[in-house]
């Protein structure tokens, strides 16, 4: 049996050994992809994958947003009533997949033909398209305006790739845009159409949200880590502490204690979070509305607070390292970019409002593309 927790760590300490280089230099992350590939964690069993996400992100956490993202899509094709694609998805365990599916980006449009689709139009943001194997994407039928979901190959004639990524932050994500013009959808690769009012499809949404939240967890635990191993070894100890040690001044013990705190809440808060979907996911389609609300928000409250602790914990921990931390070559910003970029994916203010409302009124969280 793999020990695929083992085998993420493995491979979190080779990208944290060089994480604040490759974050400079900014390149696509075509060898990341292929470290992924040849470790094996990309057929990582369901089990184990918010656990992987979580400790690749803790050392890198855009290639943590790659790989989590990966077992997302893998998972959500299974929700669909149509199980011959899904299991071709899992076909080639090398396979690394990557979405297209921006709900508020409602570009691309799928032509029915004699023998398929041919799907146009054009995506802005597409994380980890170019870089990999296989896409899953949604689009909208020109002739019903149905949105459906299909596979295709990453390389297939009438796709190309921008690359206009150029962000703050999750710089190895190549999460720029794809454009397809007049590409083929072969009907054996539909994985169904997305009915608004399907339930369980609906879980996709929230698979979205625990996947970032995720990531969010893992930078904070990265950021935490590196920091305390700076303050151990190189802070020195302000003049009036009257301590010979960093590690002995009572304000940075009860810093780090209370970052440590947070994050361990907010770790234990997500876990509860991916066992709410998973329970839901496993309800099949004995899933109830109030089932799937009650998912939604637990879900959403992780992601609130997990949101705040990254970004404080972040910032934070600089004030436990001191100014010379600040220099370039020891990346610690990096922690911080990716996480105030990643934590703008979608307004988290929505989702404490959709909390409340759940607890004062006990209405449910609206079912969208991002709850």
């Amino acid at each position: 049996m793999t020990d695929w927790i083992g085998l993420a760590e493995e491979v979190a300490a080779q990208l944290r050994a060089d994480a604040a280089e490759r974050d400079q230099a900014n390149r696509p992350p075509v060898a990341e992809v292929e470290l992924l590939r040849s470790s094996g964690l990309l057929s990582a069993d369901q089990e184990a994958t918010n656990a992987v996400t979580r400790i690749v992100s803790s050392a890198d956490a855009s290639i943590g947003h790659l790989i989590g993202y990966h077992y997302l899509h893998l998972w959500r094709a299974t929700l669909f009533d149509n199980p011959g694609p899904a299991r071709q998805m899992r076909a080639n365990p090398e396979w690394f997949f990557s979405g297209v599916s921006n709900p508020l980006d409602a570009a691309l449009r799928l032509t029915p033909t004699d023998d398929g689709f041919v799907v146009d139009g054009r995506k802005t943001f597409a994380t980890g398209a170019s870089v990999a194997d296989r896409l899953v994407v949604s689009a909208t039928t020109v002739d019903t305006d149905e949105k459906v979901t299909f596979t295709v190959d990453a390389r297939a004639e009438g796709i190309s790739y921008p690359s206009d990524w150029d962000n703050t932050g999750q710089r190895l994500t190549a999460s720029g845009g794809i454009v397809f013009d007049s590409v083929t959808v072969d009907p054996d690769d539909v994985l169904g159409a997305n009915p608004p009012d399907n339930l369980r499809l609906s879980l996709a949404a929230l698979g979205f949200q625990v996947a970032l939240t995720q990531i969010y967890v893992g930078i904070a635990m990265g950021a935490l880590a590196e920091a305390a191993d700076y303050t151990k070894s190189l802070t020195r100890p302000w003049f009036l502490s009257n301590v010979d040690a960093s590690t002995d001044d009572p304000y940075i013990l009860a810093g780090y204690g209370e970052l440590f705190a947070a994050v361990e809440a907010a770790g234990l808060l997500t876990d509860r979070a991916a066992d709410a979907l998973r329970a839901a996911d496993l309800a099949g389609t004995d899933l109830t509305p109030e089932q799937r609300a009650t998912t939604a928000v637990t879900v959403s409250s992780a992601k609130v607070f997990a949101t705040k602790v990254v970004n404080e914990t972040t910032t934070k921990v600089y004030e436990f390292m001191g100014a010379r931390a600040t220099a370039t070559k020891y990346g610690f910003d990096r922690f911080w970019r990716n996480a105030r970029t990643l934590t703008l994916h979608d307004p988290v203010v929505y989702k404490a409002r959709e909390v409340g409302t759940y607890f004062l009124t006990g209405e449910h969280p609206p079912i969208t593309g991002y709850s």
